[in-house]
């Protein structure tokens, strides 16, 4: 046998072999690239049909961690340095303040109640406001991690009062401590989330998405530990002038209902 000519025919075939592979590996990744371009197109077509606008944050993160967190129990010795109110420690993880203080609603409105939060909310600077109800008489703030707010999570919420007279009168304020990530995953773009709500049809004619955001929401909510998965909110602002928000997964792009708890003390004092 002419093993000289044998071992250049297994060249020759091997090399064949792999300019054949080479060749199905391009044509593979071309027909995925055309599938994309594809779906980006009609999701494009879809909000021009829709005249819906959007603008994008200049710079998001590709990948995000789940969290977790332990619920804060207030004690007195926490509370000795607040100044201008009268506290009361209604659970271990609910506090309820009296301000005896004079501050105007329209004081602290002035930057977003920052000052206020900063002088008066034991670490006040870890909130930011979400809402303020003018005829529930009514401020919600929402508790960050590294930037980010934790959506409606009744342990992390500081909820402000004031009177007929515009004076703040109260606050009550739950939180949360010793904040850990794990569990890093890829995100969606929020590209991909806007075109996620238009193909369901949640996104009305002739709206703006004003901005995307980047925050928490509630996985797995134990007594003394919160787990939260990294959820887009898509602030759109309709023709009418009002505004909406769009919860989804980050990671998977699923649609989140927020509906605010009640608190077990609340349960009891509407049932008596």
């Amino acid at each position: 046998m002419d093993w000289s000519k044998t071992k250049t025919i297994f060249i020759i075939v091997f090399s064949i072999l792999n300019v054949l592979l080479c060749f199905l590996y391009l044509n593979r990744n071309a027909n995925i690239e055309n599938l994309e371009v594809a779906g980006k197109t009609s999701m494009e077509d879809v909000l021009k049909q829709e005249n819906i606008t959007y603008k994008l944050p200049p710079f998001v993160d590709k990948e995000a961690s789940f969290v977790s967190a332990d619920v804060v129990d207030f004690n007195k010795e926490s509370l000795k340095d607040l100044k201008g109110q009268k506290t009361s420690i209604m659970s271990d993880n609910l506090l309820r303040s009296t301000i005896t203080d004079k501050i105007t609603l329209e004081e602290a409105k002035k930057d977003d109640f920052k000052s206020f939060l900063s002088q008066y909310v034991l670490n006040g600077t870890e909130y930011v406001l979400w809402d303020v109800q003018e005829e529930q008489k009514k401020a919600f703030f929402f508790q960050q991690f590294e930037g980010r707010p934790i959506y409606y999570s009744p342990s992390a919420m500081l909820v402000v009062s004031w009177d007929d007279d515009e004076k703040i009168q109260s606050y009550e304020q739950r939180m949360l401590k010793k904040f850990t990530n794990f569990n890093k995953k890829d995100l969606l773009s929020p590209l991909e989330i806007i075109g996620s709500l238009a193909s369901r049809g949640l996104l009305k004619q002739n709206s703006e998405v004003t901005n995307v955001k980047m925050g928490y929401s509630t996985l797995v909510r134990l007594t003394e530990t919160q787990v939260f998965a990294p959820t887009w909110d898509v602030q759109v602002k309709l023709d009418s002038g009002e505004k909406e928000h769009h919860f989804l997964s980050a990671n998977e792009g699923k649609v989140i209902e927020f509906q605010l708890e009640k608190d077990p003390e609340e349960e009891e004092e509407q049932s008596e």
